[in-house]
């Protein structure tokens, strides 16, 4: 047993299976969504899903690379990704046992950068591991909770009227937070209209970086609505101006692209430059970072919740894991797999109840079987890097 910011769990350094990794499997596979996504970055009507499988022993675990085909919300890519994972993390992976998630996330600290592209891995073997214990992936980290509130991240529209038919679906079925993206030209009066129809619930707005700090007077306009937060306005790699942004708002900052790691969490703090953290476990670079970062914000009493990157099923598992942790006070954007594909790759798919929570599952690792057939009718490409070196 461990202690963890005041909480007695059960921690994944006290499970000392050292695994010898036989593969490692990479794989892209396209899938269309449901309906196309916008925000200030752009709009996309599918997603290339990168898919990372480790083996040992006869068991597979399975992870997820967030990062996108253009480098936009991050300068990774899924063909960046794939270059750094085929030649050099997967290669550290399979050199030697690995006897712990500190000890693959020493290995992977000699390449800068890259966090994306480490998380895959790191969450692949977090799976592997668990099942390799016959642990629920929850158990292992030390999750708590048996249910996780949801939220569901609204993408802009064409006109505001589509917006609030979506704000009043995804009301009616349930989800206990609605986010709406914003950009220049689609702000101050959208969230006007959503608050006026909806003057209760919790509402929060991401702008994905649209902003500078010369916009602090327009972005003041936003305290009259009672927002939840307002996430990430300023530069994606900025703690400075969000710090003078913040002490002349009302209105909580949370970070989500200026926060890469542990270290960038303490600044941020430190600094006064947000209220609130949006933690994506493959942004920061898996789960040695993601759980630092928990920690520290839940020993400061910092707020933080678990953001999405229009995963898979596999993600979003991973995602609900990591949301079952104590700290995690916050509906995360962890919605039903139908949010976003007619058919996902797990089985049974991420379901969310009427009261806008999902269970979190209790079987061995992710706690879903993973939709192999399916996976492979959608595969773009597939790279299997053994242990001896052969590819």
């Amino acid at each position: 047993m461990q202690t963890r910011s005041g909480v007695v769990t059960q921690s994944f350094h006290t499970v000392s299976e050292q695994l010898h990794l036989e593969s490692v499997e990479i794989r892209l596979v396209r899938l269309p969504l449901n309906e196309p996504f916008e925000t200030s970055f752009g709009r996309i009507d599918s997603r290339l899903i990168f898919v990372v499988g480790v083996e040992a022993g006869g068991l597979t675990g399975w992870g997820e690379v967030v990062a996108a085909e253009e480098p936009r919300y991050s300068y990774e890519t899924v063909g960046t990704a794939w270059h750094v994972i085929r030649d050099y993390l997967a290669p550290a992976v399979l050199s030697r046992s690995v006897t712990d998630l500190s000890d693959l996330a020493a290995r992977f600290a000699q390449f800068r950068g890259h966090n994306m592209a480490k998380a895959g891995l790191e969450l692949a073997y977090m799976d592997l591991l668990a099942r390799t214990s016959g642990q629920s992936l929850t158990q292992l980290i030390g999750g708590t909770l048996t249910r996780v509130p949801v939220g569901v991240s609204l993408g802009i529209q064409p006109e505001i009227e589509q917006l609030l038919e979506r704000v009043d679906r995804y009301l009616d079925l349930g989800y206990q937070r609605i986010k709406l993206k914003i950009k220049p030209g689609w702000d101050v009066d959208i969230v006007r209209d959503v608050r006026q129809q909806h003057p209760e619930i919790l509402l929060s707005v991401d702008a994905n970086s649209a902003y500078t700090i010369e916009d602090q007077d327009h972005l003041k306009a936003l305290d009259a609505f009672g927002l939840l937060m307002l996430e990430q306005p300023l530069d994606h790699d900025d703690l400075i101006d969000h710090s003078k942004l913040q002490s002349e708002i009302a209105t909580p900052i949370c970070l989500d692209e200026s926060i890469t790691g542990l270290r960038r969490a303490e600044h941020a703090l430190d600094l006064g430059s947000c209220q609130i953290i949006n933690v994506k476990i493959g942004r920061v670079g898996g789960y040695s970072q993601a759980l630092a970062i928990h920690d520290l914000c839940y020993s400061r009493g910092v707020p933080v919740w678990c953001g999405g990157m229009l995963e898979s099923g596999i993600g979003r598992a991973h995602n609900l894991a990591l949301a079952s942790l104590p700290g995690f006070s916050l509906p995360g954007d962890i919605s039903a797999s139908s949010r976003y594909f007619e058919r996902d790759l797990i089985i049974p798919e991420v379901l969310v109840a009427g009261d806008g929570t999902v269970e979190v599952p209790r079987g061995p690792g992710l706690g879903f079987e993973i939709d192999l057939d399916y996976m492979k009718c959608n595969t773009q490409t597939v790279e299997r890097i053994e242990r001896n070196g052969k590819r």
